[in-house]
């Protein structure tokens, strides 16, 4: 490993003029998203110096006026006067885009972040940034105003450690908020300590008395890892099986554990970045079970030639698995980061997990029977619930794409412009029929609650005639057959009463989209509709609040002596008349709308088991924990 890491290293690429101009090109959004995207681009330098070996302690401070602070023990960002450009290194890659010492593999062998846009970009989108560098014997120190340096890179006394630290406040003149969620930083900063196995990261919220700190450190790593998403879980086996090793340069790491569940949950890393959507290390790794699995299965007469081949959805339902990868150059499909299409990736991910699991299901043949046990039933009932889904498609036409009766459908065809309200009850769905502009609003009444998917199997989701009646509605199919390319609207808007009744429905309805089309939820065509509260009539003047905060802003500023009004709190949507209904809740000039969106999957997932699965126990701790906070409860 070369620690030759000097300014010469650093390499630059391009300045940094439209960074402030167009943020949103660099870190996404300029929402709370986005400010937290300047904490995970500082870390990520941090968790670079440790990838190297030269880093084991990160601390994330967040100080009071929302000032964040990150401080590790790693080498220093180099401080000599680059040969090329004539300033400090430390000047350089603050000030310009894409400089930094990423881009030869002699000084970081893998690395996430953005290929080194981020400390730049983030001292570009703050109102001020000041750095220190313990390096060479000397505290090296520079401050910047909104990306300018203040005066040039100058020592400030001498030291005997290493690292670095930055200290920054975003610029309000950028973002819509500056206020930072410690439960966002805790999640993300305890999810790189579990990916770093050994690495130390504390994370304090200096904002309060007494403060709050998260000291982060997991020796096992992913074992770690998955036995915390797994604990509200029931395990078939005793132990999580751990496979690594590496190939060719690049790093693999794997741990998979069997549940009761009936679904499959595979998390995907590479270089501490979450791919969402896999790639070819996810890929390799279900290639190597399904392999192993049926060989295994074979070889110890645990599976009969009457059997078959199992299926790869067999052998991975019950599933819970991490599979994380470190590799030197790889190549992301798309900007996003949330696939990996590196092709000699699988190969070597499928060599190095089948040749471990192999040795672990021969040396533990109990857990190897309880495993084919399992994929066993998960067979059959798949079977079971093919016969059920194709008696269920013809008995209900979907094959021939014939759409549900009780649809109001809309006269446009372009999906870009179709919107569907999904709408609790006959009655809503009568006045929001009468009250919608019929060229690109489609309206689908439900009746009662839609089944709880997450309790149910496939084929009984599939005997429910409100889910058959989406499926058909929406025309992109659902689960593996799910295809967005066909959605025949842009906007799926549920639209329920603003009581416990309407939040269960609309729950419900989450977890189906969730399970079985979460492609939706990722591509944002999921919204939720706010309807009003209260009306408020003076006179011949009406006037709606959303909420009590609203309610009371418009009743302070009546008008008139006695401050005459009547108020009605509307139960349901039914109790409006189409016109009210369109001017408050479906006029998209007017409308109030919420976009459902999954930003962190490992936990949506786990909240969807914990609150709506079969066990009883994790529902109630959650009751229990989080009824302090409740404001407001229908009874």
């Amino acid at each position: 490993m070369s620690n030759n890491y000097q300014a010469e290293n650093i390499t630059v690429l391009e300045g940094l003029e439209a960074v402030r101009k167009r943020p949103g090109m660099y870190i996404g959004t300029t929402s709370e998203r986005g400010l937290h995207h300047l904490v995970w681009e500082i870390v990520d330098n941090s968790i670079d110096e440790a990838l190297a070996g030269y880093c084991n302690k990160i601390m994330v401070n967040v100080l009071p006026d929302n000032i964040i602070e990150v401080i590790d023990n790693g080498r220093g960002i180099p401080t000599g006067i680059h040969p090329k450009y004539g300033k400090s290194a430390l000047e350089i890659v603050l000030t310009v885009l894409h400089a930094g010492g990423k881009f030869e593999n002699d000084n970081y062998k893998v690395s996430g972040g953005l290929h080194g846009v981020g400390v730049s970009v983030v001292n570009a989108l703050s109102e001020w940034l000041e750095v220190e560098v313990n390096r060479d014997g000397k505290v090296w120190y520079q401050k910047y105003n909104r990306g300018i340096p203040v005066e040039p890179v100058k020592t400030i006394g001498e030291t005997t450690v290493t690292g670095t630290k930055v200290r920054f406040k975003a610029d309000y003149e950028i973002f819509e908020t500056l206020v930072y969620n410690f439960e966002t930083l805790d999640t993300r900063l305890k999810e790189l300590a579990y990916l770093n196995k050994g690495l130390r990261i504390i994370l304090t919220d200096k904002r309060k008395s007494p403060e709050v700190v998260a000291d982060l450190k997991f020796d096992g790593g992913i074992i770690d890892y998955i036995k915390d998403i797994e604990k509200d879980n029931t395990a078939l086996i005793k132990e999580p099986v751990y496979m690594s090793g590496e190939s060719d340069g690049i790093v693999v790491e794997a741990v998979m554990i069997y549940n009761t569940n009936q679904r499959e949950s595979v998390y995907s890393f590479v270089n501490n970045i979450h791919t969402h959507e896999g790639g070819t290390h996810v890929s390799g790794f279900r290639t190597a079970l399904t392999r192993v699995i049926n060989d295994v299965g074979k070889a110890q007469g645990f599976l009969k030639d009457k059997d078959g081949k199992l299926q790869g959805s067999d052998i991975r339902e019950g599933l819970s698995a991490i599979v994380s990868i470190k590799i030197a150059q790889p190549q992301f499909e798309g900007q996003t980061k949330t696939k990996l299409g590196n092709s000699e990736v699988t190969g070597i991910v499928s060599n190095i997990v089948g040749t471990q699991l192999k040795m672990f299901l021969e040396d533990t043949p109990n857990d190897t029977k309880i495993i084919i046990d399992k994929v066993l039933n998960s067979k059959r009932a798949r079977e079971a619930a093919q016969k059920a889904r194709e008696l269920v498609l013809r008995k209900s036409a979907l094959e021939v794409g014939s759409l549900p009766g009780k649809l109001a459908d809309c006269s446009s065809k372009n999906p870009e412009e179709c919107e569907i309200y999904i709408v609790e009850g006959d009655s809503a769905g009568g006045s929001a029929k009468q009250g919608r502009d019929r060229r690109f609003q489609a309206i689908l009444p439900l009746r009662g609650k839609i089944l709880n998917v997450e309790k149910a199997g496939l084929h009984k989701a599939l005997e429910n005639a409100e889910i058959r009646a989406m499926i058909t509605a929406f025309g992109a199919g659902m689960g593996e057959n799910f295809d967005i390319s066909k959605l025949r609207y842009a906007k799926i808007i549920l639209m329920t009463d603003a009581d416990v009744d309407g939040a269960h429905i609309r729950t419900l309805l989450l977890t189906f989209f969730y399970r079985y089309m979460v492609e939706l939820l990722h591509n944002g065509n999921i919204y939720i509709a706010q309807p009003p509260l209260y009306k408020i009539t003076t006179g011949r003047t009406i006037q709606y609040a959303y909420d009590d905060k609203q309610l009371k802003f418009i009743v302070d500023n009546l008008e008139g002596e006695n401050k005459k009004y009547a108020l009605q709190r509307y139960k349901g949507l039914g109790e409006m008349n189409p016109e009210q209904l369109w001017e408050t809740t479906m006029d998209p000039d007017t409308r109030t709308f919420y976009q459902v969106k999954v930003d962190d999957a490992r936990e949506a997932d786990m909240i969807f088991d914990k609150l709506m699965g079969d066990k009883v126990e994790p529902r109630r701790q959650f009751i229990e924990d989080g009824a302090q906070f409740v404001k407001n409860l229908d009874i």
